[in-house]
């Protein structure tokens, strides 16, 4: 059955939105997810005026892309960072996205477990009325030591009294991050999953190597098995730490990506 599943234009870091664009729409891709995480990439900000803002939904329409999430990573646990995180959440909203997606920054997180815990915890809470207001999920990425598996995000949401906040599940993060299997990590988190970056994986888990799907080692056709057909899935591919050549490579990947996917019915 085909699935939901976008591109997160991160796949096309270091290249502009149009180019990301294009590139997802050529593939064959009818949904994006934008990426707006600052001095990363910046393909759709807060600081952008309403006019450039405009232009993009322009581009989308035209090219037949729908926005189902904005990537918008910011420290959630650094309350100077916050205002940040609630403009990029009016940004998903005013792209009509359904889910805004952040990872937890651990370098706040060094207090004792209680005290960090129910700070965090409060942080979230308050991160999601204001999700609410825009009916947007807020998918919490695995990434990184202390929450680089599925498991790790679930047993801290068993904490969060609200239903508008999901885990993000990384399928190579929590390779890279949790040293998990991630078909088994699966099983354990989701039945708090919200969303999921489809991410394949080489070489060993410590190692930056995530090409197009279906060159790696990720059990994709498990991953589907698990989880319901309506859960929203974002294709991220970022290569190895040298990055891709050039703008070709990143359109090969993508469009590899769709043709993996749709030889096993996925799309």
């Amino acid at each position: 059955m085909a699935r939901t599943i976008a591109v997160n234009t991160n796949t096309y870091h270091g290249f502009t939105l149009d180019q990301a664009l294009s590139g997802i729409s050529a593939a064959g891709f009818k949904y994006v997810e934008l990426c707006a995480v600052k001095g990363w990439t910046e393909h759709v900000m807060p600081y952008m005026g309403k006019d450039e803002l405009s232009a993009v939904k322009r581009k989308l329409a035209n090219l037949g892309l729908e926005p189902v999430a904005l990537s918008g990573h910011c420290s959630v646990t650094d309350p100077e960072r916050l205002p940040d995180f609630i403009e990029n959440i009016k940004l998903a909203a005013f792209f009509g996205c359904r889910f805004i997606v952040t990872s937890i920054d651990e370098a706040h997180l060094k207090k004792e477990q209680k005290e960090k815990i129910t700070s965090l915890v409060d942080i979230l809470e308050e991160l999601a009325g204001v999700c609410r207001q825009h009916d947007l999920v807020l998918a919490l990425e695995t990434h990184g030591k202390e929450y680089g598996s599925g498991e790790s995000i679930f047993n801290l949401l068993k904490d969060v009294k609200v239903d508008n906040v999901k885990i993000n599940f990384d399928t190579a993060n929590v390779i890279m991050y949790g040293n998990k299997d991630p078909v088994e990590d699966l099983r354990v988190c989701k039945s708090k999953l919200g969303f999921i970056h489809l991410k394949d994986k080489l070489g060993p888990p410590e190692e930056w190597n995530f090409p197009a799907l279906g060159a790696g080692y990720v059990d994709f056709p498990a991953i589907f098995d698990l989880v319901e057909d309506d859960v929203v899935m974002s294709i991220e591919i970022e290569f190895t730490s040298a990055g891709p050549k050039d703008l070709e490579e990143v359109n090969q990947a993508v469009k590899d990506s769709y043709d993996y996917l749709k030889s096993i019915g996925k799309i």
